[in-house]
């Protein structure tokens, strides 16, 4: 896996439904931007076979609006592969009006429901490391 990891960091200010939805939003693209995270299929006792899981830790960490919005710049000035969940995305499910609505927004004016970041293993963990487990 070239010792890359992810993280997925939420808004501290989240309920927990709305953080819930925001990890699996920004889960499944990690998982469909970096499938090599995923692991062999599970195989259990009665021979039924499982889609597999991710075989390393993803820690769910929180932060503030203004470390998520410091989060993105560095994110992007280490070349970090960052997934960018904003508060419109939780507005609709209508995903056109969902995009319509983003563009509108300067990247430094977007707020953040939650990031995934995927990264060399200990620039990640020197990123995120004074971070607390969500909830």
């Amino acid at each position: 896996m070239n010792d890359l990891r992810c993280v997925v960091i939420l808004n501290a200010d989240l309920p927990a439904g709305k953080a819930a939805n925001a990890a699996a939003v920004i889960s499944l693209t990690l998982g469909q931007r970096h499938p090599q995270f995923v692991g062999t299929e599970l195989v259990d006792g009665d021979e039924k076979a499982w889609p597999g899981l991710i075989p390393v830790g993803i820690p769910v960490l929180s932060a503030s609006d203004e470390q998520l919005a410091s989060l993105v710049g560095q994110c992007a000035e280490q070349g970090f592969d960052t997934i960018l969940f904003p508060v419109e995305g939780q507005m609709t499910v209508d995903y056109a009006a969902f995009s319509a609505a983003v563009r509108q927004i300067p990247t430094d004016q977007l707020q953040h429901l939650g990031l995934g970041i995927v990264g060399e293993k200990k620039a990640l963990r020197k990123l995120t490391g004074k971070l607390k487990l969500f909830g």
